[in-house]
């Protein structure tokens, strides 16, 4: 099997960013946002979805964490693209319920090159650790328009810090499951030969 691996950056006016990704790596990371809890909550991605990662942004954080936060999701999202080049053999779907105590998020993800993001719940807390919490959803929503993805997901319960924590949990590990290589398939898992 060929490395899935991808190194992206990207730069503007509010952002500078670096990262890289390696698909099949060990849950390796090392990130550094200038936001404490959202940098757990990458981390906390990468250990889950075993994927090794480095995210290093210098952001605005002076005006918030908007900016940040959503271009490193869209940074990480066209990382994904980059390391899985034509999905080749890909499983391609899947879905994951997470629960972490009262909370617990469902994802379910199509990495099928058509951009898509639905959303159900709301966020018990307006903030989390210097991150705002929708920003959480909308983390969600950048990244799957920039990997490709339709991604469903949703959160329930009374603790913002884990309705968060368990939806990037359960991004990880749907994101793991869908990108695993299925030893029986030769080519794209799609009637129409490609995604």
């Amino acid at each position: 099997m060929t490395e899935r691996t991808a190194a992206v950056t990207r730069e503007t006016a509010e952002t500078a960013i670096e990262v890289t990704l390696d698909v099949d790596g060990d849950g390796d990371a090392t990130v550094d946002t200038g936001i404490g809890f959202f940098d757990h909550m990458l981390e906390s991605f990468a250990t889950h979805g075993l994927f090794d990662l480095t995210v290093n942004c210098d952001g605005d954080l002076e005006i918030d964490d908007h900016h940040t936060v959503e271009d490193v999701a869209i940074t990480l999202g066209e990382a994904f693209t980059e390391a899985l080049g034509d999905k080749r053999g890909i499983v391609r779907f899947a879905d994951r319920k997470v629960p972490l105590d009262e909370a617990v998020a469902s994802v379910v993800v199509d990495v099928s090159g058509r951009p898509y993001f639905d959303f159900d719940g709301e966020f018990s807390q307006g903030e989390v650790g210097g991150m705002t919490s929708h920003m959480a959803q909308h983390f969600c929503r950048s990244l799957a328009t920039n990997a490709g993805l339709t991604l469903h997901a949703g959160v329930d319960g009374e603790n913002a810090h884990h309705e968060v924590e368990a939806l990037f949990k359960g991004l990880a590990r749907s994101l793991d499951d869908a990108t695993r290589i299925d030893e029986r398939r030769t080519d794209v898992a799609s009637t129409k030969g490609e995604l």
